[in-house]
């Protein structure tokens, strides 16, 4: 499968002045697999791969002093092969198990700058808390879930992708071919592993069985949080924020067994895991946008889109025979799937915007910026005259040129009224998500 993050590798391996870089994401989304890949297709040398995690017998090659010289001279030895700086690729997987291991890497770009490093890990913001890694020594980059652009190469469905950035060009057929992959995605997901599967079986059934594996595989790393919180609050606040999508987050009803403050503590643990991802409320709309973000009222993105109706045991058959992708799980699905979208493609914070008056509240699914531009979205079916809230922040704010509405219908302009309609499967070309490279 083609991650369309590897042109982000390839204008690191091609930049002179090129840092260790450090891959952050959760637990299988394709970290491995991805620096892998990307070895085979772009270094005229060798990849060399060391599992900090299965090879802790190698933990002391980075024990005794952090020279890189002799790190690299003890790896040499440890793989039985050379290294060569500029034509080969130093893979350090699993990093997060070997403390000594990242804090080398600023000696590596300080005395080594010419050897490429790549390092990754699972759980790696736990690592760095106890780690002092110097800024500006290090270049970091996010892999993220398989977007709804990455399902479709997946499937070699790369013809209607290009209708996914140019939404007034769609006729009723593309239309409908792009919302059936999509209705499909809302329910496979992004993660590698469930793609994979359903492009090679088309059993549904099989890619819910694997969504179930990965949720086990990250209750289990609950243990390993089990100093800072209790893992029953854990488990009960993975859960339950999914099954909240949508909504304002309030700790005291995330669960009834544990305080508040406990269930904050957990939820900000499943944050820094990368499993869950704040949204937190705007009033003002002022460049730059947030900086009166709100700590207190936010709402909440689950890793994946596809993970999130499993946990939410939703009954597959009868959600996908809403005529309306919208209407899916009370339109939980959509809002996730943007706010997915927004995640990979943006690659900055957003939010969403609140109003609270006396007479009247009003709510904005999203909004971000873009250049000198503030970009508000709503996710909701129906006519410009239930769009109240965008309607009224487009009112109080004129210097907005437009708002947009991501619904299952088709591209469409209102000028009169400053709103402007995508479908819904458009969200990362909104957002000024990356195109695929043809071949």
């Amino acid at each position: 499968m083609e991650r369309l993050i590897i042109s982000e590798l390839l204008n690191w391996k091609n930049s002179p002045g090129h840092k260790p870089l450090v891959l952050r994401g959760a637990r299988q989304v394709g970290k491995t697999w991805l620096v892998n890949h990307f070895g085979r297709q772009y270094f005229s040398g060798r990849i060399h791969t060391v599992d900090l995690e299965k090879r802790t017998d190698w933990h002391r090659i980075f024990e005794k002093n952090l020279d890189p010289k002799r790190i690299l001279s003890e790896l040499e030895l440890f793989l039985g092969q050379n290294i060569t700086p500029g034509e080969d690729l130093l893979f350090l997987d699993e990093i997060q198990a070997c403390p000594r291991a990242l804090q080398s890497l600023r000696y590596f770009y300080e005395e080594l700058p010419e050897l490429h490093i790549i390092t990754a890990g699972s759980l790696l913001e736990f690592a760095m808390k106890e780690v002092s890694i110097p800024v500006g020594r290090v270049q970091f980059l996010n892999v993220f879930p398989l977007t709804f652009i990455e399902f479709l190469m997946a499937g070699h469905q790369n013809k209607l992708i290009d209708f996914i950035f140019q939404p007034e060009l769609v006729n009723e057929n593309i239309h409908h071919l792009l919302t059936e992959h999509l209705r499909t995605y809302f329910f496979v997901g992004g993660m590698p592993d469930c793609v994979k599967t359903y492009w090679e079986t088309g059993k549904l059934r099989t890619v819910g069985e694997i969504q179930t594996q990965l949720i086990g595989t990250y209750r289990a790393d609950f243990q390993k949080y089990s100093p800072f919180v209790d893992k029953r609050c854990l488990d009960t606040i993975f859960t339950q924020t999914a099954r909240r999508g949508g909504s304002q987050i309030k700790y005291a009803a995330l669960s009834r067994d544990f305080s508040p403050p406990t269930n904050k503590k957990a939820l900000d643990l499943l944050i820094m895991a990368k499993l869950i991802r704040k949204v937190p409320a705007v009033a003002q709309t002022g460049i730059p946008l947030g900086f009166d973000a709100s700590e207190k009222k936010f709402k909440a993105l689950m890793l994946d889109i596809g993970l999130m109706q499993r946990l939410c045991d939703l009954n597959i058959s009868e959600e996908m025979a809403q005529a309306d992708l919208l209407n899916i799980y009370r339109g939980t699905l959509a809002e996730q799937f943007v706010g997915q979208e927004l995640t990979a493609s943006l690659k900055q914070d957003f939010f969403y915007w609140s109003r609270e008056a006396k007479s009247s509240t009003a709510e904005v699914d999203y909004i971000f910026q873009q250049g000198e531009n503030i970009i508000p979205i709503e996710v909701k079916s129906g006519v410009s005259g239930r769009l109240r809230s965008l309607q009224l922040l487009l009112q109080l704010n004129p210097q907005i040129e437009s708002g947009y509405v991501l619904s299952g219908r088709i591209y469409a302009k209102l000028e009169s009224q400053k709103l402007v309609f995508y479908p819904i499967y458009s969200a990362a070309a909104l957002a000024g998500g990356a195109r695929p490279i043809h071949k």
